[in-house]
């Protein structure tokens, strides 16, 4: 089942899924049962202490206590409480691990400069686009020669000034 609770804005799935969960908005996701697939969330995910998920996921802030394997990507940041059994290739600019939790996987820390690329995957935006703002001089970037290259840091808060 998945309902709204609107006092605290959560999106709760507490059901059995199988396939791919989109969510080009921001959201705050909890999942509580199995889910099996592909999971792409903005905002924030948190896999709860009974779910047990095998996707590949790609999301902003996470919370795991429940059992995930699969590949792990987390913009933001990526958290394993105590109750976290993850087996897992992890990408992530911060990770914190409890006491208890247990990882087995590869763990690929992001650096704080991006790629252009990397900004259009993040953003969902074309590379067009982008090279448009950069241009213009309405978003933040360096060049080293030919390359551009956008401090995380920096992106982050022109995002939440400007979308």
């Amino acid at each position: 089942m998945i309902r709204r609770k609107e006092d605290e804005k959560i999106l709760d799935m507490d059901a059995s899924m199988e396939g791919s969960l989109v969510f080009s908005d921001p959201v705050n996701l909890r999942i509580n049962g199995n889910f099996k697939g592909t999971l792409n969330a903005k905002g924030n995910l948190i896999i709860g202490e009974n779910a047990r998920v095998s996707a590949d996921i790609v999301g902003e802030s996470i919370i795991i206590s429940g059992r995930v394997i699969g590949k792990i990507k987390a913009t933001k940041s990526l958290k394993l409480t105590s109750t976290a059994e993850v087996e897992a290739e992890i990408e992530t600019v911060s990770l914190s691990i409890e006491e208890g939790a247990i990882l087995n996987g590869k763990i690929n820390m992001l650096h704080n400069n991006m790629s252009l690329r990397e900004v259009s995957e993040f953003l969902s935006i074309e590379e067009s686009k982008i090279l448009e703002w950069v241009n213009a001089g309405r978003m933040p970037a360096k060049r080293e020669g030919e390359n551009l290259f956008f401090d995380r840091k920096e992106l982050e808060e022109w995002l939440n000034k400007n979308l």
